[in-house]
């Protein structure tokens, strides 16, 4: 297991029981919050003055549409409520946070995403693109990181560690609930439940393989520019099915990279915003 995936590994039961680090575990200095407000899910990750994790929450969305907020006063209630459970876990307050917007999209809708932050009561310091955000935690400094979010994909090209492009298309694991849905005449929310349940992934993802493929080409027209970029990472919860970077990699030629965890990538990597950011 490399140490990537440990931390990932660590950060998911953190969220998944509820627990956080104890105190004397920690890293001396401030905590640092990373607040991923995506389409499918909200999750807010916390870490230590060394990156560590220390605690998580994650919750469905519903008020953030292909990185644009649609519900604003309800997508700020479940902020507050994520930020306040959390300061009871930690018994501290939370005061700084950092988010991430899918690259490309217009300055007024990365506005609201801030003020989102900023009305549950955080100090905004930073607002990146999530492939940038997934990036950091990867430590990827050359070549492609991909985020596969519920209602797009997102794809960074970085070389030296700068971004050589970014680009962002409207397709996710919404379009593969809608996809499963129609297949199988199911309700959206019958068809999400079958999604996210492991125990039917095989079939759900032999349906929805057209949209992947969609992915995978759009991902490939976005390389066509790079032909010297060797690897590719996908992150994101859409891409957490097996057979995901296999058809990838199928598709692009190039080596795909996941890691453990994929949907808790991005909210880890916004929380390691620099000490100083503003």
């Amino acid at each position: 297991m490399s140490g990537i995936d440990a931390i990932l590994h660590d950060f998911a039961a953190l969220v998944r029981q509820g627990d956080c680090l104890p105190p004397e575990a920690r890293a001396q200095g401030p905590l640092r919050v990373g607040v991923d407000l995506g389409t499918a899910n909200l999750v807010l990750a916390v870490v230590d003055a060394a990156g560590r994790p220390v605690a998580g929450m994650s919750q469905r969305s519903g008020g953030i549409r292909d990185g644009i907020v649609v519900d604003y006063p309800a997508t700020v209630r479940s902020v507050r409520a994520m930020k306040a459970a959390l300061e009871t876990r930690l018994g501290q307050r939370l005061t700084r946070a950092a988010t991430a917007i899918p690259p490309g999209i217009l300055p007024g809708n990365a506005k609201a995403i801030g003020n989102v932050i900023e009305a549950a009561e955080f100090e905004l310091v930073e607002i990146l693109d999530e492939p940038l955000a997934a990036a950091r935690l990867l430590g990827v400094t050359e070549g492609a990181v991909v985020d596969v979010g519920g209602g797009t994909t997102g794809i960074s090209v970085l070389k030296g560690g700068k971004v050589l492009a970014s680009v962002d298309e409207a397709t996710g694991g919404t379009h593969m609930t809608l996809v499963l849905a129609g297949a199988l005449r199911l309700s959206l929310a019958d068809a999400e439940a079958m999604k996210l349940d492991p125990a039917e992934a095989r079939e759900v993802f032999s349906l929805v393989r057209p949209v992947v493929d969609k992915m995978a080409s759009i991902v490939a027209g976005v390389l066509t520019r790079f032909p010297a970029v060797e690897t590719v990472h996908v992150v994101g919860g859409a891409c957490s099915f097996a057979d995901f970077a296999p058809v990838f990699a199928a598709h692009l030629g190039r080596r795909v990279l996941k890691p453990a965890e994929p949907l808790l990538v991005t909210p880890l990597g916004i929380a390691l915003y620099p000490e100083g950011a503003l």
